[in-house]
């Protein structure tokens, strides 16, 4: 799993500094840096290698098809290092790395040896979900779009992960090392309890669905209980405790999507965000219908079908909409 996330985690730093990335994986790379020393120092090794490579490649003459068949066989990783950098064109790159491939692993026992805390494990899902279970046997999944950082092993005192994005969490109870969530710039601290934690422009929600949850901002801390929300805005250092009437917030979790006097909007935005739609709802009255039901991971046409059948509204596509009216 570690090696995995280490191979995600090195394609997306190559995407980085080749200017490439998406804003997302922008995001990831950049919180992924923060995270840890450990994290720094490898970034600015491999900033590095990869600098050094731009200006050997700019004057190197090894012919490069026999210099990436060699590399290929030596580092016995053909399939795997040949779809990444195949993939980003890097021929002349790939020729360079093996003038200093012996850098690199020089790079990285200094790193493994260097230093007597955990390695960080960095799991990070794009355009699908993503379930990992953590070093305690927590659940953690992942919607898209969205990083998850955390040690190999939990020493000390505390559990301690940090999350980009939204993830749905099922914490083992361990009353003697919390378990604690850094997100945005607020803290989330259970014993073990389930939950949802999103980043939303910049703001953060918490929604309990067993147990008690711990959430801390500045000066400020409050406790919420299950079946309740809490949503700090970006600048909001104080926020009010409400009861949850969303049942739709883990989705991608149970690929169930439970209405329960739901309104229309609230639903076409959870299935946008599901499906990668543009799911637009023409009239204003139609905005606030209520709807009472459960999608269970049916298609897409499925539910618009029902939609439309229940409130006795028009479905209509275009080429980048579906309209509802």
């Amino acid at each position: 799993m570690e090696n995995y996330a280490d191979d995600i985690m090195d394609d997306l730093l190559v995407k980085y500094l080749a200017e490439e990335a998406t804003p997302p994986e922008q995001e990831m790379v950049e919180v992924w840096i923060k995270a840890n020393d450990n994290n720094k120092k490898y970034f600015r090794h491999f900033q590095t290698i990869w600098n050094e490579s731009q200006k050997l490649a700019s004057r190197s003459s090894i012919d490069e098809n026999k210099a990436w068949h060699r590399f290929q066989r030596k580092v016995k990783k053909s399939e795997t290092a040949g779809s990444m950098l195949k993939g980003f064109g890097w021929w002349r790159i790939a020729a360079v790395i093996v003038i200093i491939a012996g850098i690199a692993w020089i790079v990285s026992s200094l790193l493994e040896t260097g230093s007597s805390e955990p390695p960080i494990v960095s799991i990070i899902s794009t355009s699908e979900v993503k379930k990992d279970t953590l070093p305690d046997g927590s659940l953690a999944t992942l919607n898209k779009n969205s990083a998850l950082t955390y040690p190999a092993a939990f020493k000390g005192k505390t559990r301690k992960v940090q999350l980009k994005g939204e993830a749905f969490f099922n914490v083992s109870p361990d009353k003697q090392k919390p378990f604690i969530i850094d997100i945005n710039d607020v803290q989330v601290r259970v014993v073990g309890t389930s939950f949802n934690v999103r980043s939303i422009n910049g703001g953060t929600e918490i929604i309990v669905e067993t147990g008690v949850v711990q959430v801390s901002k500045a000066d400020t801390t409050v406790e919420i209980k299950a079946g309740q929300r809490i949503l700090f805005e970006k600048a909001d250092t104080i926020a009010r405790v409400v009861a949850s009437d969303d049942k739709l917030y883990n989705y991608y979790v149970s690929r169930v999507f439970e209405c329960d006097n739901t309104p229309l909007w609230k639903l076409v935005e959870t299935l946008n965000e599901a499906y990668n739609v543009d799911i637009r709802i023409k009239r204003d009255e139609l905005k606030k219908l209520p709807l009472t039901v459960t999608f269970n991971d049916e298609s897409l046409d499925v539910i618009l079908e029902i939609i439309s059948q229940t409130l006795m509204i028009k479905v209509s596509r275009t080429e980048n909409e579906i309209i509802l009216e």
